[in-house]
This record gives C-alpha cells, structure tokens and sequence, in this order.
C-alpha cells in the first residue's frame, strides 16, 4: 500500500492497524511479515480457516459460468443446491430459505417476514419485536431496533423502531436465584412485557441462543429456551433465533438451538432461524434465513415477500456456501468444534485459575469468552475510562494474537473478549493459542492489579 492511500478511509476509530498481506489456515500474515494466530475467526466469521483451495476452486468454476443472474429472471442451481444442502441440515420444518448478503440483512429479512406472516393471516394489529438487553443483532436500522447495545442503539434512536427489551440472563441477578427459580423469573419477565405490550400486538421474540459479541458467549441456564418457548406459543408469538455467528457448526452442533430442541418437558422451538458468518466462511457476503413451510407458504399466498436484495441467491456466493458446507461435513468441522471447543473451556479456565481479573470463562463449542472484572466475587467491572477490553486485545496482539473485544454490561461498562478460532483448529494450534492467551491476559493482570 502507497503511503498517499492511507486516511482515505473511515470507520469507527483512528488505529493505525498493519495492512493484511495473505492469509491461510489459522494465520494470517501483514506486510511486515509478521504472523498472527486468527483467535477469534476475524469476527467470527472464517468457520473453516482461511485459504481453503476446495472453496477457492469452486469460486473460480462458477466465476467462469455466471457471476450475476437476478433472482426474477433466472433461477439458479447452486442457490437450489445450497438451499437443499441448509434445510438437510436442520428440523422442525425449517424448509423454505430466502438468502440475504449479510447478517443484519438475515435479522432484517426475519422481521419483516415475521410482519408480513401476521399481516397475511388478517393479524395486522402484531408488528412489535421483543429482544433482549443486552443483544447485537445488526447494524440496520431495522436489526438495530432489536440490539440493546448503548453505544450503537443510543445515536439512532430517533430513526428506529420502539424497543421492546427483556433481560438477558446474564449478570449478577442470576446469581442470586437457584438456576430453576431464576429460568422461571425470566420467563415471568417475558410474559409481563408481552401483556404490558399487549399480547396481540406482539410479532416476534428474537434472540441468540448462544450469546455473541454483546453478550460474549453467554450460553443459556436449563431450561430457559424451553421456558421462552411456553410464553411465546401461548401467544401466538413467532420465535426468531439470530444464529448469523453460532449456525454452520460453532457451538458443537450445526445450529446451536438443536443443542435444546429435545430438551424435557419443552425444548427449544424456532419459527424463523437467521444466518450468515459461517455461511459464507469469510470467502463471500452470504447470508439466509430458514423459515417453516407454513410461514412461507402463508405469506406467498397472500401476494408474495415483499423483501429482497440485488445479490440475494447469488450464483457465485451460493457456489462459495456450497462449497463451504461440503468442507465442513468432509472435515467434520462440527465435531471438532465439539472436541476442541471442551478443551478450550478448559484451557480458558486454567488461566482463569491463575489470574484474578478473569471473572468469568464462558461458552459453547467454539465460541468462548472471557469477562474481566475488578473484583471476582461481586464481578464489579473495571471503570469504563480504562477499556480493559482494548487494552487486552493490544496485549494480545503483541503476542501475535488476535481476539474480538466487546463491553459485557449493554454497552458503556464491563470488559470481555471473544476466542471463537476457525473450526478447523487442530490439537497443537490450540495449544498455541492458549499459550499466547495466557500470556497476554497475565500481562494485562500485572498492569491492572497493583
């Protein structure tokens, strides 16, 4: 890169960041040469590593066929294929898949199908969402109606829609609570919001089932999914899992809500399942939503979706999903997201037992977090004004590490991290990564802990 190219662009800070010059497997390397162990998959996104030559070969025959084809003029085999190769993958009637380009264009197509289903059945007193606090679920205004993220939510509110927020099961609430007693004070949260709302008026309930940035890796205590399940079947509520960072095998199992679904007395139940990252594996913009036939069905008969997007079922992006799925099933990418992600929750811990400012290790699979706190008994976050959470992504990376830093409590306090590798970690890449972590994080507990 030319000295002259630099500041032409803008994001959301002013870091002088090293420019990326190639990447493959866990590594990437910058210009100078230097090389660092992907820990956190960029954001979450590079399921299979990077570099693979199976996707990058099947990038290049379609390429040589049709890079474009707009859906109301052709169809197209590998967005047939890819659809098939999804619904194989998932239950409970999720069959009918409309694709997007990206992760807050899943959450956004599900709200607005969640409406439209409503709105065909003669229900068009239903259009309110209820999410949680906190929650990421995109950065539209549509996906950032339903994210409780201060930070993001607070500059916008003017532009997007009325929040409709129950907790998140996270923080020091629910320790106060036995998990049974605490699953049930949720679901009383949840069913008080939907009567104040007015139980006809509510559309949807979206959530993670596992946790990502806003909330790192929380995973949910016994029970809860099937405890939300009751509330929103009584009231006719559709059920929305953004799975756009834990589907395509990160948490151990294809789609994370299959991890409760046979749950006892009632499993985890989806309407309508977004997704994205994994998808497209960081080759591609890519993303879907799954929905049941009857959805679907219902809303085609009543004049169509009235949604879409210029690269929605893009041959060459669908041809990457393609080939991005055989990858995960030839390599078994879902297992060892099961194996390697145990041994990971017990690295994690292991430095969790060597450094007092680790409050909490947390996760599912291959998406894990770590929750710095000043305090580990009463998990009182460090002041907002030392960014604890930046401050160790730095610590990391100077051991050649990267990790994907977030506020824990809503947004303006708390400090975590994310360690989400590709899937395709091996035993000894693992290793490393932990040994690079461990470092870091004692580096961080010497400058924060007199």
């Amino acid at each position: 890169m030319h000295q002259e190219d630099r500041g032409l662009l803008f994001y959301q800070d002013h870091l002088e960041l090293p420019t990326v010059e190639r990447a493959q497997g866990i590594w990437m390397w910058d210009t100078a040469g230097r090389r660092y162990l992907d820990g956190c998959s960029g954001a979450v996104a590079v399921a299979i590593g990077h570099g693979d030559p199976r996707v990058l070969a099947a990038l290049e025959r379609q390429a040589r066929k049709v890079t474009f084809a707009y859906r109301t003029q052709f169809e197209n085999r590998p967005a047939h294929q890819l659809a098939t190769r999804l619904v194989t993958q998932l239950s409970q009637g999720l069959n009918r898949v409309f694709y997007t380009s990206g992760g807050s264009e899943s959450v956004e197509a599900a709200l607005k199908l969640a409406r439209q289903y409503h709105l065909a059945k003669g229900d068009v007193g239903r259009f309110k969402i209820i999410s949680r606090f906190p929650s990421y679920h995109g950065s539209t205004l549509g996906a950032l109606s339903v994210t409780g993220y201060a930070p993001l939510n607070d500059p916008f509110t003017p532009l997007t829609l009325p929040h409709l927020y129950v907790q998140a099961p996270t923080g020091p609430g629910g320790r106060m609570l036995d998990p049974e007693s605490y699953v049930a004070a949720c679901a009383a949260e949840l069913e008080g919001v939907v009567q104040q709302a007015g139980p006809d008026t509510v559309a949807a309930f979206i959530l993670e089932p596992v946790g990502g940035a806003s909330t790192g890796a929380l995973v949910p205590p016994p029970g809860y999914l099937g405890a939300i399940t009751e509330v929103c079947r009584r009231h006719g509520i559709l059920i929305i899992y953004d799975e756009v960072m834990t589907g395509i095998g990160r948490t151990g199992a294809f789609s994370a809500y299959q991890h409760w679904e046979n749950d006892e007395p009632v499993g985890a139940e989806v309407d309508i399942l977004a997704l994205s990252k994994g998808l497209g594996a960081g080759y591609i913009p890519l993303g879907a939503i799954v929905c049941r036939s009857e959805i679907a069905d219902t809303v085609v008969a009543g004049g169509g979706f009235a949604h879409g997007h210029t690269y929605a079922g893009n041959p060459l992006a669908c041809a990457v999903g393609n080939a991005v799925l055989e990858v995960v099933a030839e390599d078994g990418l879902v297992e060892n997201a099961r194996v390697r992600g145990a041994e990971l929750v017990a690295g994690l811990k292991g430095i969790q037992s060597g450094n007092s400012i680790v409050g909490d290790v947390r996760g599912l699979g291959l998406l894990t977090a770590l929750e710095f706190v000043a305090d580990p008994e009463t998990m009182e976050p460090f002041p907002a004004e030392l960014d604890v959470h930046q401050m160790m992504t730095g610590l990391a990376r100077e051991q050649g590490l990267l990790v994907y830093p977030r506020r824990s409590r809503g947004g303006n306090v708390g400090d975590h991290i994310l360690v989400a590798p590709p899937l395709s970690i091996d035993g000894p890449e693992l290793a490393e990564l932990l040994d690079r972590l461990g470092t870091a994080v004692a580096a961080l507990q010497r400058r924060l802990v007199a």
